[in-house]
């Protein structure tokens, strides 16, 4: 288990060579891959969003690909399709770019909302189907999307309904200026991620996993997750709370910190650290917060302060 633990540290170790200056994102993004779930990254363009997926591929040799999404993407192009061959007189299946290990998922609100389904079905099942016949998709399957912030040209909201299926919403940003003189200084010919090593795998990915899920989280703290996640309801400044996969996000998230940091328990401050960034991208705010000038992270901090932590034992964590 330790071995697991390890590789998981080097992948993040792997990555924060190429990605300057983004250690907390980097961490963030291998938890989620722990919890087995996916990342909606909001960001705007040349930030490094394909680099750091990439990055990611080759530290842990997944099979990547990545589709750029625009209006005339067609949920065939995810789903697979099938052609006819003349030389064997029958229909024959292509594959989509879904049946990948990781998939980098470029601008998803660019894209028609039929397409923007068609991902989410499969980020949701695990599998496609196409002209009735059902297909599992890659094991592990993981979804890095992206979308530009509302109000760029040639862009749409996401439904609250499809943002809701991410584990995690993450924005990388630009680097702090010693980090991007660092890059400066760095250019050269060549491409940094091309130095990235492999340290992990696929099938160790998957042992990962499951050592998470089986991370012990005790009655109080789950209270006290469920709480939180419940306090976002009934928020004067909320107009849609956190939905219970929400709270099923946050418990896989909380295990997988736990175990990362080398515990087999959960702590309440496992919960409070994740929990900004499982519900950030799920709350949608009233018209009583746009009126007050609410900011969104405000509203997060004043409900994570506003539920007690569990004293667990002698020690209050």
């Amino acid at each position: 288990m330790e071995q697991y633990r390890q590789q998981a540290q080097d992948v993040i170790e792997q990555v924060n060579r190429v990605i300057l200056g983004k250690e907390q994102e980097i961490r963030q993004i291998m938890l989620a891959f722990l919890a087995n779930g996916h990342i909606l990254l909001e960001d705007i363009p040349g930030v490094g969003k394909t680099t750091l997926a990439l990055a990611f591929s080759r530290a842990m040799r997944l099979d990547y690909r990545r589709i750029q999404f625009t209006p005339d993407v067609l949920p065939s192009d995810l789903t697979g399709f099938s052609i006819y061959r003349r030389d064997q007189e029958r229909f024959v299946y292509r594959e989509g770019s879904v049946f990948c290990n990781l998939l980098l998922a470029d601008e998803l609100n660019r894209t028609s909302p039929k397409t923007q389904s068609a991902l989410l079905e499969v980020m949701e099942e695990r599998r496609v189907t196409v002209e009735g016949v059902t297909r599992e998709v890659p094991s592990p399957f993981l979804v890095i999307a992206t979308q530009n912030p509302p109000g760029s040209a040639g862009t749409q909201y996401l439904p609250e309904a499809q943002v809701d299926r991410f584990t995690e919403c993450l924005s990388i940003g630009y680097p702090d200026p010693e980090s991007e003189l660092a890059m400066a200084l760095g250019i050269r010919e060549g491409n940094r991620v091309d130095e990235v090593r492999q340290v992990m795998d696929g099938e160790t990915l998957l042992a990962a996993q499951k050592a998470v899920s089986e991370v012990y989280l005790k009655e109080e703290v789950a209270r006290y997750l469920v709480e939180l996640v419940r306090a976002t309801r009934n928020h004067r400044f909320l107009e849609r709370g956190g939905s219970p996969r929400a709270t099923i996000a946050l418990v896989r998230m909380a295990r997988a910190a736990a175990w990362l940091d080398g515990r087999s328990f959960v702590t309440p401050n496992d919960v409070s650290e994740q929990f900004p960034h499982v519900i950030r991208h799920r709350l949608v705010l009233s018209n009583t917060a746009r009126m007050e000038h609410a900011e969104r992270e405000a509203v997060i901090a004043g409900i994570a302060g506003s539920v007690k932590k569990p004293s667990l034992g002698k020690k209050r964590w």
